[in-house]
């Protein structure tokens, strides 16, 4: 994650209440010295659960603003810090002004989803002299590049702020080719799988679908999307197959960084195998990460639940991490490893305790796990890779962050 150079909390409004918002509701309800004051939210039916939900945290509810009320709540309630969890291409909306008010900003990844965006949020921190906090966590998709920037700002936000900060280096320039390989409507009825409905909800196509969410069998995803698409429209649960998708789901990319160093990176989003394979190569040997977070899937495994969509409950089938280091003229050596599934493998306890602070009785990592936080900057380079990845995409050219023009 990255992080700014004000402790968060106090008096806390969450902006957006969607799936993501649970982690930091309770999170902060948790905490002595932080409480949640208002939230802000144009869907009323999921601003009451999350209301709800405090009080079943034995917490009071609070005031519901829309988002033109926004800069008024921040006044009115003497909000401390705010915690955006909205759609990704609104961040910056929400960013700017609560920088401009003084209020610490907490935001989920990616930061935001365009370049002039990034720029904005930047120009803003340079004026200001305030800080964001980007949380990086794992997992979600995005059919439409204009709300989350596809899959390549996504993962910015993963895997491409973990290189940049493994490596100690800063990307320079990217090439990338990607294409919508398994999802959509063409390439469904190439391989079979499609089947014919628009959204699973009430569709008897969608029962044997093993691609579809029941929301109406998850209290949480019921309560959250199925009851309250009424009030905007939104289906959590659309088809995979059907026409309209506009992200690549299969991207390969090569990374020139500030050291010298280069990466190449395979992204495939439909596979039944999730996790990450590394390795690292040098003049003294290679060392090879792997980490399995769900070794297979089955038609007959649980659909994706309110559980995992929270962070709170691992995938079906999950495997173990391991770390195999090859010394140049030496035999192969694995080291030891702790791995923990559910709750982005105990990243999310972590986190919560340095952005808010310890737990009663609970100490906050020291050492080399202290360091893992940084400012924005960090979050803007992570998002570099994607937005040129993008661009690459489009043009088939090597692209370079310098013409990004960030006000870094």
């Amino acid at each position: 994650m990255a992080t700014s150079t004000k402790p968060l909390g106090g008096r806390t409004a969450i902006v957006g209440t969607g799936s993501r918002a649970a982690m930091f509701v309770r999170g902060i309800v948790e905490r002595p010295n932080s409480r949640v004051v208002a939230i802000c939210e144009p869907n009323e039916v999921r601003a009451t659960y999350y209301n709800k939900l405090l009080q079943e945290l034995g917490a009071l509810p609070v005031p519901v603003y829309k988002p033109e009320g926004y800069v008024d709540m921040l006044t009115k309630e003497k909000v401390e810090t705010v915690v955006v969890t909205c759609i990704d291409a609104l961040h910056d909306l929400y960013i700017v002004p609560a920088l401009e008010a003084g209020v610490n900003v907490l935001t989920e990844k990616p930061m935001t989803t365009d370049v002039e965006k990034c720029r904005r949020i930047l120009e803003t921190v340079n004026r200001t002299g305030q800080h964001i906090t980007v949380t990086f966590n794992y997992r979600r998709w995005h059919r439409q590049k204009t709300n989350s920037g596809g899959l390549m700002v996504h993962k910015s936000g993963h895997h491409f702020d973990l290189v940049n900060w493994w490596l100690n280096a800063e990307p320079e320039t990217v090439a990338a080719m990607g294409k919508l390989a398994f999802y959509g409507d063409e390439n469904g009825k190439r391989h079979g799988w499609a089947r014919d409905y628009e959204r699973a909800r009430g569709a008897k196509e969608a029962k044997d679908d093993p691609f579809a969410i029941d929301l109406e069998s998850d209290e949480t995803l019921k309560s959250i999307y199925a009851d309250a698409e009424k009030e905007d429209g939104y289906y959590r649960d659309q088809n995979v197959f059907a026409p309209g998708i506009g992200i690549e789901d299969d991207m390969a990319l090569l990374v020139r960084y500030n050291t010298g160093v280069t990466m190449t990176y395979h992204l495939t989003a439909y596979s039944p195998w999730e996790g990450y394979r590394v390795m690292f190569n040098g003049d003294q040997g290679r060392l090879e990460l792997e980490v399995v977070e769900s070794q297979f899937r089955e038609v007959t495994d649980p659909q994706l639940t309110g559980g995992q969509i929270h962070g709170k409950a691992a995938l079906p089938n999950p495997g173990e991490a391991t770390i195999k280091l090859h010394n140049l003229w030496q035999e192969p050596e694995f080291l030891p490893i702790k791995m923990e599934h559910g709750s982005h493998g105990g990243g999310d306890r972590r986190m919560l305790s340095v952005l808010f602070g310890p737990l009663p009785g609970e100490q906050v990592d020291t050492g080399d796990a202290s360091k893992q936080g940084a400012t924005e900057r960090d979050g803007a380079l992570a998002l570099a890779v994607g937005l040129l990845a993008n661009e690459s995409f489009k043009t088939g050219a090597f692209c370079h962050v310098r013409d990004l023009a960030f006000p870094l």
